[in-house]
C-alpha cells in the first residue's frame, strides 16, 4: 500500500486532535488556527434544557424557553445554573445578541460558595469562576462614549477568571488577567454564534465559530456550575448541548 501524502496526514492528524479530547493538552494554544469539526450528535453528548438549570438570583421572568430557545431579557444582572456541578466536559452554546452592545457570557466551574451567596442574597451580581465573554462589538463604541478605556476587553471571545485562578493564553489583557481572542470571528447583534468550549484537567480553550480563539490553564478550582448570564441586554441561546467526560 502506498504512503498517505502528506497533505493527507497533516489533515488526518488535525482530526484526531478534536475527536481525542482525553489527550494531552498543548501547553500553549496553536500558532496557526485549525478549524474544528465538532459533531455534538456523538455518543456521550447530550441536549441541556430546562430541566438541567435552576435559579440563583434571577427574576422569575428573566429567562423563558421557547420553542427550543432559551430567550433572557437582560435584567436583573444575574446567572441561572445547572442542577449539577460538571468537572470535565465539553459544551456547545449558540447565542445571538438582540441589541447592539448586549453583553453576557457562560461561567465554568462557578463556585459553590459564590453560588450559595448570590442565592441567599437574591441580589444582582455574578458568580466566581471562568467567564467566557459573550459581547457585542457595539459595546466598544457604548465604552469609548464615556470617555473610559476600551483596551482592557475584547469582543470576539475573552477568558479569564472571576475570584479564582487561571493562567491566561497569550494574547493577554494589559493587567494580564484575560486571554484575548488571537483572532476575530464573532458576528454582530442579530446573527447567531457558536461557541464550542472544552474544559479538562483545569484547561479550558475556545472556538468562536470553528476556530480556536482563546483559553487558560491552572483553573483552580477546576470544578464547578455552569452558568448562563444575564446582563443588561436581551440575548438568546439554542442548541445548548454537553458532553461530560471522566
Amino acid at each position: 500500500m502506498k504512503p498517505l501524502p502528506r497533505t493527507c496526514l497533516l489533515i488526518l492528524a488535525a482530526g484526531l486532535s478534536f475527536t481525542s479530547p482525553l489527550r494531552a493538552a498543548d501547553p500553549s494554544p496553536a500558532t496557526v488556527a485549525i478549524r474544528a469539526v465538532i459533531d455534538d450528535t456523538q455518543p456521550g453528548w447530550r441536549a441541556l434544557t430546562a430541566e438541567d438549570f435552576t435559579k440563583v438570583n434571577s427574576a422569575d421572568d428573566t429567562w423563558s424557553w421557547k420553542d427550543g430557545v432559551l430567550h433572557c431579557t437582560g435584567t436583573p444582572v444575574s446567572v441561572m445554573r445547572t442542577v449539577k456541578p460538571v468537572t470535565n466536559f465539553e459544551l456547545v452554546v449558540e447565542w445571538m445578541h438582540e441589541k447592539p452592545a448586549g453583553n453576557s457570557g457562560v461561567f465554568l466551574w462557578a463556585t459553590p460558595e459564590s453560588i450559595e451567596k448570590l442565592t441567599t442574597a437574591a441580589k444582582p451580581g455574578l458568580p466566581q469562576g471562568i467567564e467566557v465573554q459573550i459581547l457585542d462589538h457595539g459595546y466598544t463604541e457604548k465604552v469609548a462614549k464615556t470617555g473610559k478605556p476600551t483596551d482592557w476587553f475584547g469582543t470576539n471571545g475573552d477568558v479569564f477568571p472571576v475570584g479564582i485562578k487561571m493562567t491566561p493564553f497569550p494574547p493577554v489583557s494589559p493587567n494580564g488577567q484575560r486571554s484575548f481572542p488571537r483572532k476575530h470571528l464573532s458576528k454582530g447583534h442579530g446573527e447567531w454564534n457558536r461557541y464550542y468550549i472544552r474544559a479538562i484537567n483545569g484547561e479550558v480553550r475556545l472556538w468562536v465559530n470553528g476556530e480556536e480563539v482563546s483559553g487558560g490553564t491552572g483553573c483552580d478550582p477546576k470544578s464547578g456550575y455552569l452558568c448562563l448570564e444575564s446582563e443588561g441586554s436581551p440575548i438568546q441561546f439554542r442548541k445548548l448541548r454537553i458532553r461530560e467526560l471522566p
